[in-house]
């Protein structure tokens, strides 16, 4: 399969959001699938308010979708909801395109702390963004309950542990990102 992930959070962060969208498409390498990864360092960015290490990217829904349009994904699935996973959602949209989104942070309340604002001023926002998502990867069950109390059901989860199953005793551990 071709899969592309589009992601507001990449390298060089370092965080969970990273470590998990970078384990997952080496684990999709390594299985044989093709991996693109659309994320901030492709583009010019600026740093965001309150939080410099995470680069917004300076680049809309058409030349993210001419990447995508390119690279013929088979799969496109929007790892986070800022601007490059906007930009992604709404070309999917525009092309009647599936994709699935995942819930990696508390987004509305991270965002409240960092504002000062009620979390009830974002969750609308989150689930406008998630709604159209065919599926929403989430790691936990609270987090699925969380969601479905916003209307968001179409939660699938996304453990992010090891399976190991997929090493044999003989095998080297797999690698740290």
């Amino acid at each position: 399969m071709r899969i592309a992930i589009v992601t507001d959070a990449w390298a060089p962060q370092v965080n969970g959001v990273v470590r998990t969208l970078r384990a997952t498409a080496a684990l999709l390498t390594a299985r044989g699938h093709t991996v693109l990864v659309i994320s901030p360092n492709l583009f010019r960015s600026l740093p965001c308010p309150t939080y410099p290490e995470i680069r917004l990217a300076l680049t809309g829904r058409r030349t993210v979708g001419r990447m995508l349009d390119a690279f013929e994904p088979d799969a496109v699935h929007i790892a986070t909801e800022g601007p490059l996973g906007h930009a992604a959602r709404r070309h999917r949209l525009a092309g009647g395109q599936p994709f699935t989104t995942a819930y990696h942070t508390q987004f509305p309340d991270y965002i409240a702390r960092r504002t000062h604002l009620p979390a009830s001023m974002f969750w609308p926002i989150v689930t406008r963004f998630h709604e159209p998502s065919a599926g929403i990867l989430v790691a936990t069950e609270s987090v699925r309950r969380e969601l479905a109390a916003h209307g968001l059901t179409q939660t699938c989860e996304w453990s992010r542990g090891v399976d190991l199953a997929d090493f044999s005793p003989d095998a080297p551990p797999p690698p740290l990102f």
